[in-house]
C-alpha cells in the first residue's frame, strides 16, 4: 500500500476475515502504517503477512498468501497444503497436461476411420456436465469481478484460475463433439486430464470442508458454494470417461459377427484389461471354442499389417535401386510380384547388386510402436527403484521412535501410500509395456510368415533346389517366433545397463566401496557361468542330433508301417529306436549335471553378493553400522529385479555369491562398519536389482545372435532368384495362342549343371483350336517345354509368347488337403451344369459313388486316399472347369487304366471333346491318340527332331518312326490291339512287312541289351509308366485301399443323399478341453518314481527353510549392536560364519532337489518313451489311416522333447515359487500377525483369479497350437503345387487363404497374450495390497517391532507380488506343458491290435507245410461303422495252386490280401491255412510265415544287409543267394562296402527296379509255402518284369501263389481266376474256361483291355 492510503479505507479494512476457515484474527489498522499487525491466511488467498506495502513479488503477491510452507505442510502433525498451492500448482498441472498434449489429441481424431457415434447416455452427460462446469467457471469469473468492483479485496489468482479451467474445460467440450463426429469411442488424454483434475482438485475440497462456515464472508461463501458444486461435476466427468462411448453409426472397416471388445473398450478398461473380463468368465464357465473367439480387430489382421509392410519393403527396394520385376498382366502365369529381390538375365549385365535386408522393413513398419514400448520400459525402469527407497525411509521411520526426532505418524502412512501407488503404477507400465512388445512380436511374425509365402510362390526352380520344403517352414515356424520372442527382452540391450547404473549408484550410497567386492562376485561368475552355458549348448546340440536321428526313424517306420506289418519286421526296428534313445538319454543325463550345477551357482550367487558386500561393509570399517534400512532395502532391490526362481536358473546365478562377498568385506575392511538392519535389507534389495540385467545380458545376447542367424536365413531366402515375369510376353495381337521361336531354356543361370540348357531351339506354334501332341523318349525334355510355355524356365534366348489363361495338368498331380469338390473347383463358383459335365468327361461319376462323402469327401495330404489315376483326373477336372483359353496337358493318360484313357482321351481332350475348340499340348506316350491329333512335335535330347501331322512324320521314316518301333517292340498288352493293328499296317505300308519285323526285333534286342548294362551299373534304363487308377492300399502306406472306397449308398454327384459315417478321413486332432486330469499327474509321478518326488519336495523346503534363517538372522544381527554401535569380533564373525552356512545349506539342498528331479524326470521320459513306442508299433492299420504322420511324430518329437528338457524346468520353478510364497507369508505373519486378516480374504481372492486365467489360458493355448498347424501345413501344400497355382494365376487366392490362417490362429494367440497381461495386473494389485498392509502393520505397531522386522517383513512383502504372478504362470506352464504327458498316455490307451505271439496256441514249426488256403463265410471291414468290403466268401486254394485275384475298383481285392495277414480283422467267417485258423494265432506267428512282395518297394536308411534281414536270422551266404536269384548280386558286388552299403531314406540311392529286386531278395530269403504278390512288378520296366516272373515261377514252383491282378497279362497263365465284385465272388475258375464264357465278368475285362 502507497504511503497516502486514505483514513477511511484503512477504517474500512481495520476488520477483515483475514483467517476465513483457519484462523479468525482482527487487525487493527494503523494510519500511515503499510503493515498489518495480523496473522493467519484466508481459504481463498488472504494473507495479513501478505498484505505488504513493500510489493512483495511471485506467487505469494499473486495470490496475495504464502505459497508454499514448509512447517505446514511437512514439519507438522497435521499436514496440509497452502490455497495458493491449490489454487496454482493443483489446476494449473492438469489444464497444462490437456493444452500440452492437445496436438495429439487432434492426431488421434485425425486417424480415427470410423464417423458418427449416435447419441448416447454417456455423450449427452458428457456435454451437459460439461456445460454446468462452463456456468460455474463463469459465475466465479464475474461474480469475482462484481466484488472487486465493490471494493472486495480479490487476489488475482481468483481472476485466473476460473479463465484457465474455462477455457480448458471449453476446449474439452470441443474434443468430445469432434470424438463424437469422428466415431473416436474413448480418449486417453481426456481420461489423464479429468483424473488429474479430480486428483488435485481433492486438497481444496477436504480444506473447504475442514473451515468453519461461521467465519467466512458472503464472498467467499458464493466460492464455497461454486466449489461444492464444481468438484462433485469433475468426479462425475471422471466417472463418465471410465467408460467407452456407443459403437460409431459408419465403420469403416467391419468388426465381425464377435467384434473384439478391445476396439470400443474405454482407456481404464484398456489399462486394467477389464475388456477381457467377459472371455475369462466365459472360459471358466465352459471350455472355449475356436467358434466362441472373438474377430480380430482390424490393426491386428494379417493383411492390415502385410500391407504396411509390403509399403516399406517396396521403398527399401526402390532405395537400392533394384530393377523391380514387371507388374503381372491380367494373364500373366508365373510372373506374381511382391517387390522382392529379382535377379535380371545373364544376358543383361548389371554390377553386382547388394542384397537387400528385411530388418530396415522391420524397423520402420514397427519402429514407433518399438520406441513407445521403449518409453514405457524407460518408465518403469525408473520407477522400480522408488520402493527401496521407500523402505529404507520406512525401516527409519520405526527406528525413530527411539531416537530425539520422532517422525510424525502420518508420514508411516504417507510412505506406505507411496509404496502401494508407486508399485500399482509401476504394474500398470509394465503390463502395457509386455502389452506392446508381445503384439509387435506377433505382427512382426505376421510380415515374415507373408514375406516368405509370398516369396515361396515367386521363388525360381534353381534357387528352390537349395531349400528342402522343411527349411522354407522353418523359416516361418521358427525364424520368425525367434524375432517375436526377442521383441519383449530387446529393450534390455539399453534397460539392463541403465539398472546396473543406478542400482550400484544407491548401493554405493547405502555400503560405500564394499559394493565392488559384490561386484567382483559377479564378473568372477561370468565365465564360470560361460563354460557352463558353452557345455550346456554342446550337449544340446549332440541330444538334437541324437532327436533328429530318432525323429526321422520314426517317420521311415511310420511311412514303411504297413510293410513293416506284414513282414512282422516291428521288433528289430524297435530296437533300433531305443539304441537311439539311449544315446539320447545319456546326453541328456550329463545335462542334468550341469543344469544341477547351475541350480547350485544359482542358488548361492544372490546370497554370496549379498555376503560379500556385507561382509566387506562391516569389516572395512569397525564404526560402520549395518542397520536394518540398509539391510533390507538391498534385499528389496535385488528381488525387485530377480526372474521367478525357476524360470531362469542361469540368470539367477549372479546375486547369491556377490551378497555373501559384499557383507563379509564390509564388516571386515574396518571395525567401525557395523551391519545394521537398514544397511542389510536395503542393500540385498539393490543387490537384488542387479542380479536380472547383469545375467540377463548373456541370454540377450544369445538371443540376439540366434535372431541374427534367423535374419541372414530369411534375406538369404527374400534375395533368391526369382522366376522372371519378363520370359513370356502376353501379346494379344500375335496370331496364335501359343508361340515358341528359336527358344533355348535352362533351369538356372551360370556355368553349372542349372545353367545347361535342357531346351534348344524351339518352334512351336499352336493355332487356335488346336491339338498338339509332343512326343519323345524319356528325358527327351516334354516336360521341360509345358514348364517354359508357363514361364517355370530360364529363358536364354529366343521369344515364348501367350495369348489367353492357361489350365494346367502337371504329371505328377498336384492335390490339396480339401474337399474333392473345392479341388476341381480351385476357386471358381460352382455353375452345377458345368461341374457335373465336367464330373462325367473326366470319368470321376463311378469314383464319386464309392468315395464315402461324394465329391464332399476330405482329401488327405497329396490325395493320400485317391489312387493315382484319380489323383490325374481330379487334376484334369480342375482343368476342364477352369475353362481357360489353352490347356497344357503333361501326360495326364499315362496314370489311368486304357479304357479310362480312351473315354478321357474321347470325352475331353480329342477332336470330339469338350475342349475341342480350345488350344491344347498333350504330352503323351501313348501312340494310339496321335492319329487323330493336328500336329504333332517330337523331341529328342531337348531338341525337335521332327514336328507335323501324323501323316507327313510317317512318310518322312525318322525320329517319329523310331519312336512307333520302339513302341510297338514294347507293346502293352492292355493298348488296343485294333488300333496298334492299324499302326503297324500304316508302317507295313511305308517300309514292308519283313522290314518292320527286323526292326521291331532288332528294337527289342537293343532294349534287352540296355536294360543289362542298366542293371550292373545301378540304373535302369526306361522306368515303365503304370497304370495307377485301381492301385489299391499298398501303394500308400495310409491309402484307403479301393475297397474301402467302394461302399454302398454313396453320395452321388447329384447329392442328396445323407454322409455315411467315416465321410472324414482324417479325423481332426483332438485339443483336450478342461483342466488336466489329476489322473495325468499321478501318471507322471508314478514314471518319476516316489522317492525321487517325496526327496525333491523335502530339498526344496529345507532349501527355502535356509533361505528364510538366513534373513531372519539377519535381522538378529542388526539389532545386536551395543548402544554406541559396537560388536565385538567373535560375535561379528559369529554372525557372519552362521549367514554363510545359511546360505551354504540353501545351495546344498537346492543341489539335491535338482539331481532327485532330473534323474527322476528323465527315467520318466525314457520310461514313457519306451511305452509309447511299443504301444504304436502295436496300433492296427485303421489308427495309421485316419492320422496324418505328422500327428504321430509330433508325440515322439514335440512331447518327447517336452518331457526331456521343458517340463522338469516348469516343475521345479513351480515348486520353488510355491515354496517361496509360502515362506513369504509364514515370515510376514510371524512379524506383524494382524497381516492374516489381510493374507486370508487376498489369497481367496487369489485363489479366485488364477482358477479363472488357467481355465481360459490353458484353452486359449491348446486352440493356438491346433491354429498353427494349417499355416504350415498350407504353406508345404503351396510351395509343392506352385507351378499349378501361377499356371491358373491363383496367387492372390492361396495368399488370401494363408492370411486367413494366420488370422485364425491370431484369433486366440492374441487373447491369450492379453489373458496373461489381465492376470499380471490383478495379482499385482493383490500382491501390492498386502505390500500395502504390512507396511500399514509396521506403521500401526512402530515401538512394538524392531527396524530389522519390519525390513525383514516389507522386503518379503515387496518380493511377493512378483512371486505370486509368477506361481500362476508356472501353474499355467506345469499344466500346459504336463499335456505332453497327456498326450502320450491318450497313446498308451488307445486300442491295439492283437496279440504278436499267443503261447498256448502257437502254431506248429514248419507251419505252414501245405499252403493249403481256406476262405469259409469270410467277412471283413476296414473300421467300425464302415460298410462290409468282403462279403461271406467261400473258397478254396490248394497246395501249390497259383491263383489270380482280379476284379474292378472297389471289387475287394486288396482286402482278401489284407485279411491273409488280418492288417484287417474278420468281420465274420475264418480263414485257415493248413487247417490252422489264422484268428486264433498271434500276428508275428501268422505274418512271419507268410511271404509278400508288395506293390511299392519300401526300403529303410541302413544297410542292404538289415533291409534284407533285420533280424540276421540268415548266413551271409543265404543272403548272398538271394542276391543272385532276384539278378542283383553283380551290383551289389561291384559295391565298395557290399552287404554294408547303406540305403538311403526311402532308398533313394536305388532306382525303382532295384529296389523291387530287393524286394524280390527278402521273399527269396523267407520263401514260405504261401506266396502273395500284389502286381509287384508294375513298378518296373519290362525287362526286369520278365527277370522278375521267371524267378519266381523257378523258386516258387512248389508254393502257392496269390497274386492280386490290375494288369490281366499277368495271370493269364494262372491255375485258376477268382473273380470279386463289390466284395463278393462272382466267378471262380481257370482263365480259359471265363474266357470262354462271353458273358462273364473276366471276358469283359479282357474286352476291356484289348486282349480278346
Amino acid at each position: 500500500m502507497d504511503e497516502n492510503y486514505n483514513g477511511k479505507r484503512s477504517k474500512e479494512l481495520a476488520i477483515v476475515w483475514a483467517g476465513i476457515g483457519r484462523v479468525y484474527v482482527k487487525c487493527d489498522a494503523v494510519k500511515n502504517v503499510a503493515t498489518f499487525s495480523c496473522h493467519g491466511q484466508s481459504a481463498f488467498g488472504f494473507s495479513s503477512e501478505s498484505i505488504m506495502t513493500d510489493g512483495s513479488g511471485g506467487l505469494d503477491q499473486f495470490c496475495n498468501s504464502s505459497f508454499w510452507d514448509y512447517e505446514l505442510s511437512w514439519n507438522t502433525s497435521s499436514p496440509d497444503l497452502t490455497i495458493c498451492f491449490e489454487r496454482t500448482v493443483l489446476v494449473w498441472v492438469p489444464c497444462g497436461f490437456l493444452w500440452l498434449f492437445l496436438l495429439l489429441e487432434i492426431s488421434y481424431l485425425h486417424r480415427s476411420l470410423d464417423r458418427l457415434i449416435p447419441w448416447s447416455w454417456i455423450n449427452v452427460s458428457k456435454m451437459i456436465t460439461s456445460l454446468l462446469l462452463l456456468i460455474l467457471e463463469c459465475v466465479n469469473f464475474f461474480y469475482t469481478v462484481q466484488q472487486d468492483s465493490s471494493g472486495e479485496p480479490v487476489p488475482d489468482v481468483n481472476y485466473l484460475t476460473p479463465c484457465i479451467i474455462f477455457f480448458t474445460i471449453l476446449v474439452q467440450l470441443v474434443l468430445v463433439m469432434l470424438e463424437k463426429k469422428r466415431g473416436m469411442q474413448s480418449s486417453p488424454i481426456l481420461f489423464f486430464f479429468w483424473f488429474l483434475l479430480m486428483v488435485c482438485g481433492i486438497a481444496e475440497f477436504q480444506t473447504l470442508l475442514r473451515q468453519d462456515s461461521e467465519q467466512r464472508s458472503d464472498y467467499e461463501n458464493v466460492l464455497f458454494i461454486t466449489y461444492m458444486i464444481y468438484f462433485p461435476l469433475v468426479v462425475i466427468m471422471f466417472f463418465l470417461n471410465c467408460f467407452g462411448d456407443a459403437t460409431p453409426k459408419y465403420i469403416n472397416h467391419p468388426r465381425g459377427e464377435r467384434p473384439n471388445p478391445e476396439v470400443s473398450s474405454s482407456f481404464l478398461s484398456l489399462l486394467t484389461f477389464a475388456w477381457l473380463d467377459q472371455l475369462v468368465w466365459q472360459g471358466y464357465r465352459k471350455p472355449l471354442t475356436q467358434d466362441t473367439m472373438w474377430n480380430l480387430s482390424h490393426d491386428n489382421c494379417a493383411n492390415t499389417i502385410v500391407s504396411i509392410w509390403d509399403k516399406h519393403w517396396q521403398r527399401s527396394f526402390n532405395k537400392k535401386g533394384r530393377r523391380q520385376p514387371r507388374s503381372p498382366s491380367p494373364t500373366a502365369h508365373a510372373n506374381y510380384s511382391n517387390n522382392v529381390v529379382h535377379v535380371q538375365p545373364h544376358d543383361t549385365p548389371t554390377a553386382p547388386i547388394k542384397p537387400i535386408s528385411v530388418l530396415p522393413t522391420m524397423i520402420k513398419t514397427f519402429g514407433w510402436q518399438f520406441l513407445f514400448g521403449a518409453s514405457l520400459k524407460l518408465v518403469h525402469d525408473i520407477v522400480q527403484f522408488v520402493s527401496p527407497l521407500l523402505l529404507s525411509r520406512l525401516i527409519e521411520f520405526t527406528e525413530s521412535i527411539d531416537t530425539d526426532v520422532v517422525e510424525p505418524v502420518w508420514r508411516g502412512y504417507f510412505y506406505a501410500l507411496l509404496m502401494f501407488l508407486a508399485a500399482q503404477f509401476q504394474s500398470f507400465i509394465l503390463a502395457q509395456y509386455f502389452k506392446r512388445m508381445y503384439v509387435i512380436g506377433l505382427h512382426m511374425r505376421t510380415g515374415v510368415i507373408s514375406a516368405v509365402y509370398r516369396k515361396a510362390l515367386l521363388i525360381s526352380n534353381a534357387a528352390r533346389k537349395d531349400s528342402t520344403v522343411g527349411e522354407i517352414v522353418n523359416l516361418m515356424s521358427v525364424d520368425a517366433q525367434r524375432f517375436m520372442d526377442l521383441m519383449a527382452y530387446f529393450n534390455m540391450l539399453w534397460s539392463a545397463p541403465l539398472q546396473i547404473i543406478i542400482a550400484l549408484y544407491l548401493l554405493y550410497d547405502k555400503l560405500g566401496a564394499s559394493v565392488a567386492s559384490g561386484v567382483v562376485v559377479m564378473v568372477v561368475l561370468i565365465p564360470i557361468n560361460g563354460f557352463i552355458a558353452s557345455r550346456t549348448k554342446t550337449l544340446q546340440i549332440s541330444q538334437m542330433k541324437s532327436k533328429d536321428q530318432r525323429v526321422k526313424l520314426m517317420n521311415e517306420i511310420l511311412n514303411g508301417i504297413k510293410v513293416l506289418k506284414l513282414y512282422a519286421w516291428e521288433p528289430s526296428f524297435e530296437e533300433q529306436v531305443l539304441g537311439v534313445r539311449s544315446k539320447e538319454i545319456k546326453v541328456l543325463k550329463k545335462a542334468a549335471y550341469l543344469n544341477a550345477g547351475t541350480s547350485f551357482i544359482w542358488s548361492c550367487t544372490p546370497f554370496l553378493v549379498v555376503f560379500a558386500s556385507l561382509a566387506t561393509f562391516v569389516l572395512v570399517n569397525p564404526g560402520a553400522v549395518l542397520t536394518a534400512e540398509k539391510m533390507f532395502v538391498s534385499i528389496t532391490l535385488l528381488n525387485i529385479l530377480s526372474m521367478p526362481l525357476g524360470l531362469t536358473p542361469i540368470i539367477l546365478a549372479y546375486t547369491v555369491q556377490v551378497s555373501l562377498v559384499t557383507f563379509a568385506t564390509y564388516i571386515n575392511i574396518e571395525d567401525t562398519n557395523i551391519l545394521n538392519s537398514n544397511k542389510a535389507f536395503v542393500s540385498i534389495s539393490l543387490f537384488n536389482l542387479l542380479r536380472f540385467p547383469i545375467a540377463m545380458l548373456p541370454m540377450l545376447i544369445s538371443n540376439l545372435i540366434q535372431a541374427s542367424v534367423s535374419l541372414k536365413r530369411l534375406n538369404k531366402f527374400l534375395n533368391a532368384d526369382e522366376l522372371d515375369p519378363t520370359s513370356v510376353s502376353h501379346d494379344a495381337s500375335e496370331e496364335h495362342p501359343v508361340v515358341v521361336e528359336k527358344g533355348t531354356f535352362a533351369w538356372g543361370y551360370g556355368e553349372g549343371e542349372e545353367g545347361r540348357p535342357i531346351l534348344e531351339n524351339i518352334n512351336l506354334k499352336v493355332k487356335p483350336g488346336a491339338l498338339v501332341a509332343v512326343v519323345g523318349t524319356v528325358g527327351a525334355g516334354k516336360s521341360s517345354l509345358c514348364s517354359a510355355i508357363l514361364g517355370e524356365m530360364e529363358k536364354l534366348e529366343g521369344k515364348v509368347n501367350v495369348k489367353g489363361s492357361i489350365a494346367y495338368v502337371a504329371q505328377q498331380a498336384w492335390i490339396q488337403n480339401a474337399t474333392l469338390e473345392n479341388n476341381i473347383l480351385f476357386g471358381h463358383a460352382k455353375e452345377n451344369d458345368r461341374y457335373n459335365s465336367c464330373i462325367r468327361s473326366c470319368a470321376l461319376a463311378s469314383d464319386l459313388e464309392m468315395l464315402p462323402g461324394g465329391d464332399q469327401t476330405e482329401i488327405g495330404e497329396k490325395g493320400i486316399n485317391l489312387s493315382g489315376g484319380q489323383k490325374q483326373r481330379v487334376s484334369l477336372a480342375r482343368a476342364v472347369y477352369s475353362d481357360a483359353d489353352i490347356y497344357l496337358l503333361d501326360d495326364p493318360l499315362s496314370a489311368v487304366d486304357a479304357h479310362v484313357g480312351k473315354h478321357i482321351f474321347q470325352q475331353v481332350i480329342g477332336p470330339q471333346g469338350i475342349l475341342k475348340n480350345k488350344s491344347r499340348v498333350l504330352v503323351t506316350h501313348g501312340i494310339t491318340y496321335l492319329p487323330r491329333v493336328d500336329y504333332i512335335l517330337v523331341l529328342k535330347n531337348g531338341k525337335v527332331s521332327e514336328s507335323g501331322t501324323y501323316a507327313e512324320l510317317v512318310e518322312k521314316k525318322g525320329e517319329f518312326q523310331e519312336f512307333l518301333l520302339q513302341y510297338l517292340s514294347e507293346k502293352e498288352e492292355d493298348d488296343s490291339v485294333e488300333e496298334l493293328e492299324d499302326i503297324k499296317h500304316q508302317l507295313e505300308s511305308k517300309i514292308g512287312r519283313e522290314a518292320l519285323q527286323r526292326q521291331i526285333s532288332r528294337k527289342r534286342q537293343e532294349s534287352e541289351s540296355e536294360s543289362m548294362d542298366g542293371e550292373k551299373t545301378g540304373s535302369l534304363k526306361r522306368v515303365k509308366r503304370i497304370s495307377e487308377s485301381e492301385k489299391d492300399s499298398l501303394k500308400q502306406p495310409k491309402r484307403i485301399s479301393e475297397s474301402e472306397k467302394g461302399q454302398d449308398g454313396i453320395i452321388l454327384p447329384a447329392g442328396g443323399k445323407e454322409p455315411k459315417v467315416g465321410q472324414k478321413l482324417v479325423e481332426a486332432e483332438k485339443a483336450e478341453t478342461g483342466k488336466v486330469s489329476f489322473q495325468v499327474y499321478g501318471y507322471y509321478l508314478r514314471a518319476v518314481g516316489v522317492l525321487a518326488s517325496v526327496m525333491t519336495i523335502i530339498f526344496y523346503v529345507l532349501a527355502q527353510g535356509c533361505s528364510v534363517g538366513s534373513n531372519l538372522w539377519l535381522s538378529k544381527w542388526s539389532e545386536s549392536y551395543g548402544p554406541n554401535g559396537t560388536m565385538p569380533d567373535e560375535d561379528r564373525n559369529m554372525y557372519l560364519g552362521v549367514y554363510a552356512s545359511f546360505g551354504v545349506g540353501q545351495a546344498g539342498f537346492i543341489l539335491g532337489g535338482a539331481f532327485c528331479l532330473s534323474f527322476g524326470a528323465l527315467d520318466a521320459a525314457e520310461g514313457l518313451h519306451r511305452h509309447i513306442l511299443r504301444q504304436v508299433l502295436r496300433f492296427p492299420m485303421a489308427f495309421f489311416d485316419t492320422n496324418p504322420l505328422g500327428r504321430i511324430i509330433n508325440r515322439f518329437g514335440k512331447d518327447i522333447d517336452t518331457m526331456d528338457n521343458v517340463l522338469p524346468w516348469s516343475i521345479r520353478s513351480w515348486l520353488v515359487c510355491f515354496v517361496t510364497v509360502l515362506a513369504t507369508f509364514i515370515v510376514i505373519m510371524a512379524a506383524t500377525i494382524e497381516f492374516t486378516a489381510v493374507m486370508v480374504p487376498a489369497m481367496v481372492i487369489y485363489y479366485f483369479v488364477q482358477t479363472l486365467y488357467v481355465a481360459t489360458s490353458r484353452q486359449l493355448k491348446r486352440i493356438e497350437s491346433v491354429s498353427r498347424s494349417p499355416i504350415y501345413s498350407h504353406f508345404g501344400e503351396t510351395i509343392q503345387g506352385a507351378p499349378t497355382i501361377r499356371a491358373y494365376d491363383r496367387q492372390h487366392q492361396f495368399i488370401h487363404e494363408s492370411e486367413t490362417k494366420v488370422d485364425n490362429n491370431l484369433i486366440s494367440s492374441h487373447p491369450s497374450i492379453m489373458a496373461n497381461r489381465w492376470l499380471a495386473v490383478r495379482l499385482e494389485f493383490i500382491g501390492n495390497i498386502m505390500t500395502f498392509s504390512a507396511a500399514m502393520f509396521a506403521v500401526a505397531y512402530r515401538g512394538n517391532i524392531s527396524g530389522g522386522i519390519v525390513g525383514l517383513s516389507v522386503s518379503y512383502a515387496l518380493s511377493v507380488t512378483q512371486t505370486l504372478n509368477w506361481l500362476v504362470r508356472m501353474t499355467s506352464d506345469v499344466e500346459t506343458n504336463i499335456v505332453a504327458v497327456e498326450r502320450i498316455k491318450e497313446y498308451t490307451e488307445t486300442p491295439q491290435e492283437a496279440a504278436w505271439e499267443v503261447p498256448n496256441k502257437k502254431p506248429p514249426k514248419e507251419w505252414p507245410e501245405k499252403g493249403v488256403v481256406k476262405f469259409d463265410k469270410y467277412s471283413t471291414r476296414y473300421r467300425t461303422g464302415l460298410d462290409l468290403v468282403v462279403k461271406d466268401i467261400t473258397c478254396n486254394i490248394d497246395m501249390g495252386e497259383k491263383v489270380g485275384i482280379v476284379g474292378r475298383t472297389g471289387a475287394g481285392k486288396s482286402s482278401l490280401t489284407l485279411g491273409l495277414f488280418r492288417i484287417i480283422e474278420p468281420a465274420g467267417g475264418q480263414i485257415s491255412i493248413d487247417s490252422v485258423n489264422i484268428a486264433e494265432i498271434g500276428l508275428h506267428d501268422l505274418r512271419s510265415r507268410l511271404t509278400i512282395i508288395p506293390q511299392d518297394p519300401v526300403l529303410f536308411s541302413g544297410t542292404l544287409r538289415m533291409n534284407l534281414d533285420p533280424f540276421n536270422m540268415y548266413s551271409d551266404e543265404k543272403v548272398w543267394q538271394a542276391l543272385e536269384q532276384s539278378h542283383l548280386k553283380e551290383f551289389v558286388a561291384s559295391l565298395t562296402t557290399r552287404l554294408q552299403f547303406e540305403v538311403a531314406e526311402g532308398g533313394d540311392n536305388l532306382s525303382v527296379g532295384q529296389r523291387q529286386l530287393v524286394c524280390l531278395a527278402r521273399a527269396l530269403l523267407r520263401k514260405t509255402r504261401v506266396l502273395i504278390l500284389d502286381e509287384a512288378t508294375a513298378a518296373v520296366d519290362l525287362e526286369t518284369d520278365d527277370l522278375i516272373q521267371d524267378t519266381i515261377r523257378q523258386e516258387f514252383a512248389d508254393c502257392t501263389v496269390i497274386t492280386i491282378a490290375h494288369r490281366l497279362n499277368t495271370i493269364m497263365d494262372s491255375n485258376r481266376v477268382l473273380v470279386l465284385s463289390r466284395g463278393e465272388v462272382k466267378e471262380f475258375d481257370s482263365p480259359v474256361a471265363l474266357l470262354k464264357n462271353k458273358s462273364s465278368i473276366f471276358y469283359g475285362m479282357a474286352k476291356d483291355a484289348g486282349l480278346v
